[in-house]
């Protein structure tokens, strides 16, 4: 990749530009939204707000201790005011009311802006796509014919080839380091999920080193999409200000397109099953309108992405959990002995607890992706009893709903026995559509498509993880530590670290 293209992952914009941004932008909120004229959530005053964002010159998405902070402060709905005004949201009967029960009305999305925009082929993807007939049309292509329990089932062969390759490549180094050492699991789990989801996209079993382009290709859009907004703030000047950052951005894309498109478009192995590329070269619009070659390389990275980081995320904390609970690690063991070749996880009630238990403790996103407002005519949209002004975003609080110490006992606590039969999480409903007790796919109309698979994949790689190998602590007798970090999902700060042991 050339200079320009390295440079925009570093490049940071000087501190006093920020500053400036901050003030103009933060002027023109006190002045087009009083909090006199509407009742607005609360929130603290956008000035001091916009000035501590600058500096920390990140994504709003790095806010989360700051978030929970002022809800603490000022109650269960809040608003801030950047380039909109944000709105988040903590209460989950406010959620379910928003989401379930208000139907079209928070199912919209934000205007995208760049660099997502860009990497989103204009917001052409499932996920940032306006709601309406494209969206619908994508995302029913999506899961009928890709995400239906009869597709995920022709693809049975390569997630045990993935799982295979993944215990051999673990046992592999922990032999290398020696057994008194620890072997670090996420780059080979990362590595043997991606694998997965690039033969589902494209139905080609890709060498090394196309597999280590395409997958740095798409990490660092998505690191574009935590970085500071910087070109939401006047877009046509700092995109002059910052021309450095733009025009790796602009490289990085055109590196994209160079590299998926051929990928998509390539002549199939007649005896594999189909693959998602192939359902998107077969959409048609209206007037027999096909996808263009950029959105969909938009759209494959999207389910590449989607189904890799959010599932690799969800494990590496199973995993901890387990090292530090030998006991639920040991029950898990004893189940799926039971039933080696794993071909009925819907009869393993403890796994299925196990990954429910990790889905609501340690839920990869603890936000959702911004939902957008759909306004009728000049009548006000409330949520939670404030106004929401048009224009603004609305965000859930995932990670604090699924810890609600009102809703679960011992919220804090791994404890998996809460969702088996008689329990208290026992028949909780993931989609949130009866209630919302937990949310970590989303909820109402724009809930994740992909939960399904996304959670047969957990089940089946934690299965396969506890069937062949045992885990214990780096060091006997401490504990893994679990303080959380933000990167494109909310991780271990400090990668998992296990020795591992074959089970005879």
């Amino acid at each position: 990749m050339d200079q320009a293209a390295d440079s925009y992952s570093t490049s940071t914009p000087p501190l006093f530009l920020l500053g400036s941004l901050a003030l103009a932008v933060s002027l023109l909120v006190l002045l087009g939204h009083g909090r006199g004229k509407t009742r607005l959530p609360p929130g603290p005053p956008a000035l001091l707000f916009l000035a501590k964002f600058a500096a920390l010159r990140r994504s709003i998405f790095d806010l989360g201790p700051m978030i929970v902070d002022l809800h603490a402060r000022h109650g269960p709905v809040i608003s801030i005011h950047l380039f909109r005004t944000l709105i988040f949201v903590a209460d989950r009967k406010v959620a379910h009311r928003a989401l379930v029960q208000g139907g079209a009305t928070f199912a919209e999305r934000p205007p995208a802006v760049d660099p997502t925009r860009l990497f989103t082929s204009g917001g052409r993807d499932i996920s940032s796509s306006p709601y309406g007939t494209y969206w619908r049309l994508l995302r029913r292509n999506l899961v009928t014919e890709a995400l239906s329990p009869a597709r995920v089932a022709h693809f049975a062969d390569a997630r045990r080839s993935a799982c295979d390759g993944l215990v051999s490549s673990l046992l592999k180094e922990q032999e290398r380091q020696g057994q008194e050492e620890a072997v670090t699991l996420r780059p080979l789990l990362r590595r043997a999920m991606f694998e997965l989801l690039v033969f589902m996209c494209f139905g080609a079993r890709l060498d090394r080193e196309a597999l280590d382009e395409v997958e740095e290709l798409l990490h660092q859009a998505l690191l574009s999409f935590t970085s500071f907004p910087v070109f939401a703030f006047f877009p046509a000047v700092t995109k002059r200000l910052f021309r450095r950052r733009w025009a790796g951005y602009l490289a990085l894309r055109r590196r994209q397109e160079k590299v998926l498109v051929p990928l998509i478009h390539a002549e199939r192995a007649g005896d594999d099953p189909p693959c998602y590329a192939d359902s998107l070269l077969a959409v048609r619009m209206a007037d027999d309108v096909r996808l263009t070659d950029s959105e969909m390389v938009s759209l494959c990275s999207e389910f590449i992405n989607g189904g890799t980081d959010t599932t690799v995320t969800l494990l590496e904390w199973i995993m901890a959990e387990l090292v530090n609970r030998p006991d639920v690690q040991a029950k898990v063991y004893e189940e799926v002995r039971a039933n080696p070749e794993l071909s009925d996880l819907q009869g393993m009630p403890y796994l299925k607890a196990v990954v429910m238990e990790g889905l609501r403790l340690h839920p990869p996103g603890h936000f959702l992706l911004p939902h957008g407002v759909q306004h009728s005519g000049d009548g006000d949209v409330e949520i939670g009893g404030y106004t929401v002004p048009k224009g603004a975003e609305v965000n859930f609080l995932v990670a604090k709903i699924g810890r609600d110490e009102t809703v679960w006992t011992a919220a804090r606590e791994f404890r998996p026995e809460r969702f088996l039969e008689g329990a208290e999480g026992h028949g909780v409903d993931i989609t949130g559509s009866r209630e919302i007790k937990m949310m970590p796919f989303g909820a109402g109309r724009r809930m994740c498509p992909g939960y399904s698979l996304g959670m047969h994949h957990a089940e089946y790689f934690v299965a396969r993880m506890v069937r062949d190998l045992e885990w214990r602590p780096p060091v006997e007798g401490e504990a893994v530590d679990m303080v959380e970090k933000l990167d494109f999902t909310t991780v271990i700060k400090h990668p998992l670290r296990a020795r591992l042991f074959a089970r005879t």
